[in-house]
Order: C-alpha cells, then structure tokens, then sequence
C-alpha cells in the first residue's frame, strides 16, 4: 500500500493530476511538478515569494497543504504572461526597476494581479497594504510600489482602448 495520493488540480487553466505525499505543501508539489516560477523561500508563509492566487486571493503556497488544493483554480505567474507575450504588470516591474535579484518578483506580482483586479486604482496604503507579506532584500519597496502605479495607469488605459 503506497502512502501517496492523487489529486487533481486547475493550474494556469489547465487540469493535472499529481501524485504527492499527504503532508506535502502546495509549493512542494508544484516545484516537483514543474513549476519553478513558483519560488521557494522560507517555508513559514513569511516571505511571500511562493505566492500564487487561489480561487481568486493570493495565498503562500508553502502554508497550504496540496490536498486542500485539489479542484481550486491556482494561477502562478506563468498564467498571467510569458517571456514571448508578458502581462502589463511584468513589463511595468522590468521598467520600473523593481527587478534586482527577481526570487522575490513572482510573488510581487501576484500580489499585484490580485490587487489591481478587485482595485483598478489604488492609492499608496492600499498598494502597501496588498503587498504586505512580500519581502524584498534588495530594491528597499520604492521601485515596487512605482511598478504596481505603472501597472494600475497601464491597465486601466488598456480598458479604456477596449
């Protein structure tokens, strides 16, 4: 008898089905799965570098056990843009300088997506407030907060042209 289970979840649109061990995070089985933009930080739910959204709120994936997941929709940073065709929100973060080293960024910009679909327009403590949880050793937050304003302008212009 195998200690394993499978389940199947909903990631960046697509259903698969992975077989892990029951105690394993959510980060742990997307890694071994090959999901890698999902970065791996301190394992407490205190960095916010394995941030993904799930069923529409972001959440660290190193906090949430993988069986709780199974059927939930997760979107990873890979299911909002690509190198070939980036989201809005990537492209304002590379402009914007709010980039150093990058473990931080994916999780940055999730919390960022979250935010900007339920707040088109968000002032400086609501920015502050959403990406509270993501740490970040190198930029100091100015340039991060600047991208997160970059992608609001950019994305509200985008609905406008539409």
């Amino acid at each position: 008898m195998s200690d394993f289970i499978e389940m199947d979840f909903i990631i960046n649109g697509r259903r698969e089905s992975y077989r892990f061990n029951p105690g394993d995070t959510l980060l742990k089985v997307l890694r071994d799965n090959g999901h890698t933009e999902v970065h791996n930080g301190c394992e407490s739910g205190d960095c916010g570098a394995c941030v993904v959204i799930m069923d529409g709120r972001t959440v660290n994936s190193c906090a949430v056990f993988a069986a709780t997941a199974s059927e939930r929709e997760i979107i990873t940073v890979k299911g909002i843009g690509s190198v070939h065709k980036p989201h809005p929100i990537q492209t304002a973060f590379a402009e914007a300088g709010a980039i150093q080293c990058g473990f931080c960024t994916p999780g940055q910009i999730m919390s960022t997506y979250a935010l900007l679909m339920n707040n088109p327009d968000p002032g400086i403590g609501e920015i502050k407030k959403a990406l509270d949880g993501n740490l970040c050793r190198c930029t100091g937050y100015k340039k991060i907060i600047e991208a997160v304003q970059l992608s609001a302008s950019r994305m509200r212009e985008a609905d406008n042209e539409a």
